[in-house]
């Protein structure tokens, strides 16, 4: 009996470890999806989603992943050889009136800016590129191939607009430095409001004093031009020395 429990153990431990090696054979020879940004119920890659007018030109877009997806959607030209799809790198492509548009974005922007400077050099290189704009958006490298219209061209290019948005899945590095920013921001702009409402009370004091002045200067000026003889004894009993003063009624004098 014990020998039949042995076996039985042995044959056991031999199923688990043979299904344990056919799993790891599995996983190692599989090959490796690269990962996608995909939006979130649509299953859109949101790449499409920044080309222009994206909602119309989805239907004629193609994503691509790898040079063979590129070069059977856009045909095959030198500046492809110079576009690598590693760690992430994604590109899409979609046909426009004034040409066809190729989107590529690079995970870095040290990738986009080593990418954009051999671009620049292959294309400076090429005699026949006046069909070709080209542009670097944050991490986009643009292409418009098959232009007649440059204008039009780059007109499409200014409606791609760089948007990426970094969350940090643990606390924030950059967190007290956006806090001491924005108290001396805060600082500032309390500063320049208190400044201004202080310079704009005394400016609005000065003013309303210089129009109050002014009406009472205008008021006093009317009440001197009704008046028939100045005084300056402000109605105080005085010797007629001048003779401007006017003689008394001598109805109102009093009899001694």
């Amino acid at each position: 009996m014990k020998s039949i429990w042995l076996i039985r153990i042995s044959i056991s431990i031999c199923a688990v470890f043979v299904l344990m090696c056919g799993i790891y054979a599995q996983n190692s020879s599989a090959p490796i999806i690269k990962s996608r940004e995909v939006s979130d119920g649509d299953g859109i890659p949101v790449l499409i989603k920044h080309l222009p007018d994206w909602e119309n030109a989805r239907n004629r877009a193609t994503y691509i992943l790898n040079q063979n997806d590129l070069r059977n959607a856009l045909g095959s030209r030198q500046v492809f050889d110079l576009i690598e799809f590693e760690s992430g790198t994604e590109a899409v492509t979609a046909g426009y009136d004034s040409g066809k548009l190729l989107l590529i974005e690079y995970m870095t922007p040290q990738s986009s800016i080593d990418a954009d400077g051999k671009i620049n050099q292959r294309l400076a290189e090429i005699e026949q590129n006046q069909s070709v704009v080209y542009r670097r958006i944050g991490n986009y490298n643009v292409f418009v191939f098959e232009t007649t219209d440059q204008t039009a061209a780059n007109a499409l290019l200014d409606e791609i607009k760089y948007e990426k948005n970094v969350q940090w899945l643990g606390e924030d590095p950059f967190l007290l430095k956006r806090a001491e920013r924005a108290i001396v921001v805060g600082l500032s702009e309390l500063f320049v409001a208190t400044t201004l409402t202080i310079v704009g009370g005394i400016g609005l004091s000065i003013l309303a004093g210089i129009i109050v002045g002014l009406i009472f200067f205008r008021f006093r000026e009317q009440q001197r031009a009704t008046m028939e003889e100045f005084s300056d004894a402000g109605g105080m009993t005085r010797l007629n020395l001048d003779g401007l003063t006017p003689q008394t009624s001598p109805v109102r004098v009093l009899n001694d």
